[in-house]
């Protein structure tokens, strides 16, 4: 599957891929901050959410299909960067595709088989309590108090209702289409593969403590040294400080060695 893109900027390409709550749409105010920062900005939507509908109930691969669109983009080469699923997709295709990934800034990450905090735990049963009345703007109400901190602006607190409210809703029209086997398996051992590569493991400074736990293990995990807090937000970190994430992805770019010449498959 092709997924629906948009991107800005040429250079090394930079690939960012959302949360679970939205959609590429949540990387509007980052792609020209990096387009002028010279690196090529592209954002993707993941099977089921946004553009990228799932109709047929067909199991979805996510990890393959940001490749198979990379390919299709013409980028050999890239950073991933993503928020919670965002971050889960990026390193399930990195672990698929190792040799084609020059870094990861992963933010927000909490592995499925993690136990959930009570905070947490309150969070989804919210949201599962307001579908099964009936009442989407209960659910996205709960869902955006959630993910973003008490000091979230009010544009992104417009703009999280907006995308939560359309996922809810191609997720009650269509369902949750079945994920194929993961590629991470289950404990370390397929982390470790990328133990070589260049990673940023970041936490908004007000998310739940399930995903500064997630954080923490994740960077023990790829030997990525300490975790970035992103201060001033919650989970959906990148949203709510579009500048300052930008400027620890650019300068985590920076730090990389120059590009290799593509790789011929």
């Amino acid at each position: 599957m092709l997924l629906p893109s948009t991107e800005a900027g040429r250079g090394r390409p930079v690939v960012l891929l959302h949360a679970r709550p939205t959609d590429r749409t949540m990387w509007d105010a980052h792609l020209p901050l990096l387009a002028e920062a010279g690196v090529r900005a592209i954002a993707l939507d993941l099977p089921g959410h946004g553009d990228a509908t799932v109709p047929d109930r067909r199991t979805v691969a996510p990890w393959s299909d940001v490749l198979d669109t990379l390919d299709h983009l013409g980028a050999d080469r890239f950073v991933l960067a993503g928020n919670s699923l965002g971050a889960l997709v990026a390193l399930q295709a990195a672990v698929t595709a190792p040799q084609r990934v020059e870094g990861l800034v992963l933010v927000g990450y909490r592995p499925h088989d993690q136990t959930a905090s009570p905070r947490l735990d309150a969070a989804w049963e919210a949201e599962r309590t307001a579908l099964a009345a009936d009442d989407l703007d209960a659910a996205v109400k709960a869902g955006v108090k959630a993910w973003t901190s008490a000091g979230a602006s009010e544009e992104v607190l417009i703009h999280a209702a907006r995308m939560l409210h359309r996922q809810l809703t191609d997720q009650l029209t269509h369902g949750e289409p079945p994920q194929a086997p993961d590629p991470l398996g289950t404990g370390p051992a397929a982390l470790s593969t990328l133990r070589g590569v260049p990673a940023l493991i970041g936490v908004g400074e007000h998310d739940m403590p399930d995903f500064h736990q997630g954080a923490e293990n994740l960077a023990h995990d790829l030997d990525a040294g300490r975790t970035t807090v992103i201060p001033g937000a919650g989970h959906l970190a990148p949203l709510e400080q579009p500048a300052a994430f930008c400027t620890l992805l650019l300068e985590f770019v920076r730090r990389l060695p120059q590009p290799s010449p593509p790789v011929h498959r």
